[in-house]
């Protein structure tokens, strides 16, 4: 390997992505798995001679090919293909500021546009799928009260499963009015309001589990270790096949953790609480991300056009009838 480019991948990795852009353990994983994907395609197709990465690989018809290999033979989706080009971009963006001998090979890659992928709708659970879901766990028994903590938390905060794996005991408000303390993407930090009903069963969880110490894990396995994201996917998994047992019609073919934070978010839109909140309250970035929600629900979207034509009725009875007749004419020959 260019032993420049071994520096640049290495600082990149060690220094660049955690420290000084923030980014989370999974998104560096996340990155790092595209380069160890990039490696492997490079050896599988000669690009360079094998055991050694050079500049060659960084080549845009190179990457190409790359982003087409991963999207063709390994079947990931648009969304995915488009993900593995930001960790190449971001990498390529690094690496131009800091190797200027290598700048156009990297300037190229930054040129590759995103892939256009169809739309995709959100998956979430109606109110009395999340109901029925809860009411499953038996809680007088030991895992019951922990499954059923872990799955309250998991709706009424609207966090990502990491949130809630990283949660620590200290990061809990008990007191009136109960919050929760996450950190979220890129490290940002937000308060959450908990309710009454679901801090109860917290400590009820934490006083039948002896969780005491404030650097101790909330939500563990039963060798004691915080639980992973299967964990959390395989108690959700078994609640739902149980809870189907009822009323099989509330639930798709596939329920996985972050449909829980998707149907907090539906839940509280549809309780007309505005996307600015929303936004904030699921720590994203830009409101852009979170109107995904309005968009992929019906009703939603209907009462926003009927208010949307309200409001043109209105505009339109400030008009002069001679006014109006002008503005038709015009929209007839110009629409």
């Amino acid at each position: 390997m260019n032993s420049s480019l071994t520096t640049l991948i290495t600082s990149f990795f060690t220094n660049y992505l955690p420290n000084i852009a923030g980014y989370s353990e999974n998104t560096v994983k996340s990155y790092r798995d595209t380069f160890v994907l990039l490696f492997n395609f490079a050896d599988k197709n000669k690009l360079c001679p094998r055991g050694r990465i050079g500049i060659e690989i960084f080549y845009k018809e190179n990457i190409l090919g790359f982003l087409e290999w991963i999207e063709i033979e390994r079947n990931a989706t648009v969304s995915t293909r488009n993900q593995r080009l930001a960790a190449l971009k971001s990498f390529s963006k690094y690496a131009s500021s800091n190797a200027i001998e290598y700048m156009d090979t990297f300037q190229q890659v930054l040129d590759i546009k995103i892939k256009k992928g169809t739309s995709k709708t959100v998956d979430y659970l109606t109110v009395d799928a999340v109901s029925l879901l809860l009411k499953q766990p038996c809680s007088v028994t030991r895992n019951g009260i922990r499954d059923l903590a872990l799955l309250s938390l998991l709706y009424e905060s609207g966090c990502r499963v990491q949130e809630i794996i990283d949660i620590q005991l200290g990061n809990i408000s008990f007191h009136t009015p109960a919050t929760i303390t996450v950190t979220g993407k890129g490290r940002k930090v937000r308060v959450i309001p908990i309710s009454t009903n679901v801090i109860s069963i917290i400590s009820r969880y934490t006083a039948k589990y002896h969780i005491m110490n404030p650097q101790q894990t909330l939500f563990t396995n039963n060798r004691k270790e915080p639980l992973t994201r299967s964990g959390v996917s395989y108690i959700l998994k078994k609640y739902t096949e149980t809870a189907k047992q009822e009323r099989a019609e509330l639930f798709g073919a596939s329920i996985h953790p972050h449909v829980l934070r998707h149907s907090k978010a539906m839940h509280l839109l549809e309780s007309g609480v505005n996307l600015i909140y929303i936004r904030d309250f699921l720590g994203h970035s830009s409101v852009i991300t979170t109107e995904i929600y309005a968009k992929s629900n019906p009703e939603i979207k209907r009462k926003f056009l009927e208010e949307a034509a309200m409001n043109i009725d209105t505009a339109i009875d400030k008009f002069s009838d001679k006014e109006k007749q002008t503005l038709l004419d015009w929209l007839k020959n110009n629409v």
